[in-house]
């Protein structure tokens, strides 16, 4: 389990594309570097799943890019389920925790493996991990794209990590900032300017449509 070492995400070069420049301060791991790094991650979590017909556990709304392919890259038998969670705050820090869609299978005395876009605080994967155990599976293992463990508050970890990544503010591949950004191919950094304005009510102009007022889905 967990036996490769989560990638950096640090050494990249690839340009943000025209049209995400004015929002995306920089690429940090390229649509290619994603690909590669599932197809290694699948191979362990078939090692460790082998011989067993798992549930996969996919945190909603941020996995679904990661979800589609990440089991398209595994040949064990499974079942799909999801869970709706949302963390509500101000800014970019994570408030009150809701969960917004249970379980539709059911997983007593099965394996389990929990997906999520990144692993922050470990709040919310905490919480998760709390009400699935209560279900009474038979083991829980957890995926995770991203790992930044400069922000961690619990003490806990990913069984798989695709890349551990810096305290910046990412977007793209799932992830969001006001539900914007989560088609964008490659996880970017935000440029600072564009959250910081929205935390303060003010909004800053660019060549893209401009986010309206909404609630901000916080890690």
């Amino acid at each position: 389990m967990n036996s490769s070492t989560p990638t950096s995400a640090f050494a990249n070069t690839a340009r943000v594309p025209a049209r995400w420049r004015p929002d995306v301060e920089r690429v940090l791991i390229t649509q290619g570097r994603i690909r590669n790094r599932l197809r290694i991650l699948a191979r362990e979590i078939e090692r460790d799943f082998i011989g067993s017909e798992m549930v996969v556990v996919s945190l909603l709304n941020g996995t679904v890019m990661l979800l589609a392919d990440l089991v398209r890259c595994l040949s064990l038998p499974l079942r799909l389920d999801f869970i709706g969670v949302s963390s509500y705050g101000a800014g970019t820090e994570s408030g009150e925790l809701i969960f917004t869609k249970d379980l539709r299978l059911d997983v007593r005395g099965r394996d389990v493996l929990l997906v999520d876009d990144i692993l922050d605080t470990g709040r919310t994967m905490t919480r998760v991990l709390e009400r699935l155990t209560a279900l009474g599976p038979r083991r829980i293992r957890t995926c995770v794209l991203l790992d930044k463990p400069s922000r961690r508050i619990k003490s806990i970890q990913a069984d798989y990590v695709g890349f551990e990544i810096p305290d910046v503010f990412v977007v793209g591949y799932g992830l969001d900032f006001a539900e914007r950004y989560r088609n964008l191919p490659f996880v970017g950094v935000l440029h600072p300017d564009i959250y910081s304005h929205k935390q303060t009510g003010t909004r800053r102009l660019s060549r893209l449509n401009p986010p309206e007022a909404m609630k901000i889905s916080a890690l």
